[in-house]
């Protein structure tokens, strides 16, 4: 993988990835930033997140289950020091669907934390606390 990150202005970044996908970064305006774009330590947060939920969602629909929606909310905890470092992640999840086995949405959740999420096991891995939690939303077709 490759990626390219060019600095535009003050404390302003465009990253592009080897995929021609851009995302604007730039810090808050006591950093010198405008507020324009995603701070860095956001994007790491959304990418636990966001990877994680392609597994869950890829399991459940590989288990048969009837998935409509399915909603992470990240909560990421840094600590108080240089360099400000995540301690903790904790990924609540919302799944929506018909007759969902909470069986499976568990599997689902375990497995991706366990083995699948490369986000997810690396943040593990470097000592940060990652957490999961689910709740199930019945819906009607």
């Amino acid at each position: 993988m490759k990626a390219r990150i060019k600095w535009v202005q003050d404390v302003m970044f465009v990253a592009e990835s080897d995929s021609g996908h851009a995302i604007v970064l730039d810090g808050a305006p006591a950093s010198g930033g405008r507020n324009m774009g995603m701070r860095p330590m956001e994007l790491m947060a959304l990418s636990v997140g966001s990877c994680s939920s392609y597994d869950v969602v890829t399991i459940l629909k590989k288990s048969r289950q009837s998935v409509t929606s399915c909603e992470a909310e990240v909560t990421a905890e840094r600590v108080d020091a240089t360099p400000a470092i995540f301690e903790s992640i904790h990924l609540h999840f919302k799944v929506s669907g018909n007759d969902l086995s909470d069986k499976q949405v568990q599997r689902a959740i375990e497995l991706s934390a366990e083995k699948y999420c490369s986000a997810s096991i690396m943040m593990k891995n470097a000592g940060v606390k990652v957490s999961h939690d689910y709740e199930i939303v019945e819906t009607q077709e």
